[in-house]
Parts: structure tokens; sequence; C-alpha cells
């Protein structure tokens, strides 16, 4: 089975400075990990292993390509000069460019990142393939691929023909970060680097950002101490505003 890991595909909103006029400046932020990559790398990593086949991670933009390759994934396909795109249709079209060019493949893992919700699902419909989101497990299992996710108080499993996408959540954070040696070895091993023009695709971002205002954030309160007094100010404080 031949598995493609998708990582650092997108940039961290956090990173994004708003001006005073509304617009958004972004030339701080770079293409950066999601709270989920650390998921898709090890789900694609046990796939590939338990179907004796190999996974290939994939990832866009001026991120640093060695993170999968730190982790475990042997062979590593970059689109140096991708651009960001706001419109998460055309980013899952970018990619679904890379998918195809890589060529044969069984799964596309990618991490269900909260920033960039719509991706994963437009990435299936962009590649004509079935997609599972929300997934926590998944093995290889008589040619198909069974995934697990949680629907609310339970557990769903589902049987996926191939090739199919498979979005992952985070339960938690990454618990084994690899450690300087890994991150060194990593920096030493190629990467395939493809420009966008091989990929014979021109993502067209059809979102146009008009304003962006920044909320407006009422006083918070914060009370420490004992249970008793932290009750005790709360009490005070909702009298104060008279809310009591």
């Amino acid at each position: 089975m031949k598995v493609v890991v998708v990582y650092k595909w997108a940039r961290d909103p956090e990173d994004a400075a708003v001006r005073s006029d509304g617009s958004v400046d972004w030339r701080g932020a770079r293409m950066t990990p999601g709270e989920d990559d650390h998921v898709a790398v090890t789900l694609g990593l046990a796939l590939a292993a338990g179907s004796a086949g190999n996974a290939v991670g994939v990832t866009i933009g001026d991120g640093d390509a060695t993170w999968g390759l730190a982790r475990g994934v042997e062979q590593v396909v970059a689109v140096p000069d991708a651009p960001s795109l706001a419109d998460n249709g055309a980013t899952a079209d970018l990619l679904a460019a890379v998918i195809r060019w890589v060529g044969q493949v069984d799964v596309a893992v990618i991490g269900d990142a909260e920033a960039y919700a719509g991706v994963p699902a437009a990435l299936a419909g962009a590649l004509g393939w079935p997609a599972m989101l929300g997934v926590s497990t998944a093995t290889a299992v008589g040619g198909r691929v069974v995934a697990t996710r949680r629907m609310g108080d339970r557990e769903q499993v589902v049987s996926l023909a191939l090739p199919a996408v498979l979005a992952v959540a985070a339960a938690s954070a990454e618990k084994q970060v690899p450690g300087m040696k890994e991150v060194l070895a990593a920096r030493k091993r190629p990467i395939s680097a493809v420009p966008m023009a091989d990929l014979g695709i021109q993502p067209r971002d059809r979102l146009q950002s008009r304003s962006t205002d920044v909320p407006e954030v009422g006083s918070a309160h914060i009370f420490d101490g004992s249970a008793a007094s932290a009750t005790g100010q709360l009490l005070a404080t909702l009298r104060e505003d008279g809310v009591l």
C-alpha cells in the first residue's frame, strides 16, 4: 500500500497580523505543522508498515520539509514555490495535483485541521475518492482500509474502498518529539522538490478578503486562591457589575 502523508500545508493563523485598516499581514507566517500533523504521520507510517508498503510525505510552501523526515517518513515531495491560499478548495486542488504527481497512491492521510476544516473533504472531492473525517485509528484489511472515529459518545468503524482520503484528529499533543539526533539526520536526507510548473496546475484563490475586524473584548476577571476565596471574589464582582 502506498500512503501519502500531507503535512505543513497551511500557515498558522496565530502568526498573522491584523492591521488597523483591517488588512491581514501574512509576511511573518510560514507554513507550519498543524495540531494534527503529528497524528497524520504516525497513522500513515503505521498503515504503510501494516500493508508492507511505503509512506511518502507531501508538503507545500516555505515550511521545513525535514519535519516529516525526522518523524520517520523516508521520502518527501515538496512544492517550495506553492502559494498560500485562503480558499480551502484551491488548497485542496493544489494538494490533489501533488498526489497525482506522486502517482499510484492508495491512501492520502491529512490532519483534520480546525483552522482549515474544508480542505480534507475538498481534497477527496478533487481526487474523486471516498473520505472519512475525524479518524482516530486505521488499519489495512483485505485491500481496504478500516478506520475508526468517535461520534459523540459512540465509536464508528467504517471500511473504505481504495484509494481513499483519511483526515485524522489529534487527541493530544505530540508525545515523542524527535531529538537533535533525528533532526540533524533528517536534514541530510534528500527531498524531491517539484516546481509548480511541473504539476500542470495554477490554483486560483477564489476568495477575496473584504475586511477584517478585531472583535471588542470585554474585561476579564481572574479569581485565584482557595475555592471559598474565589467564590467570594466572584460574588463581589457580580454585585459590582450589577448582576446580583
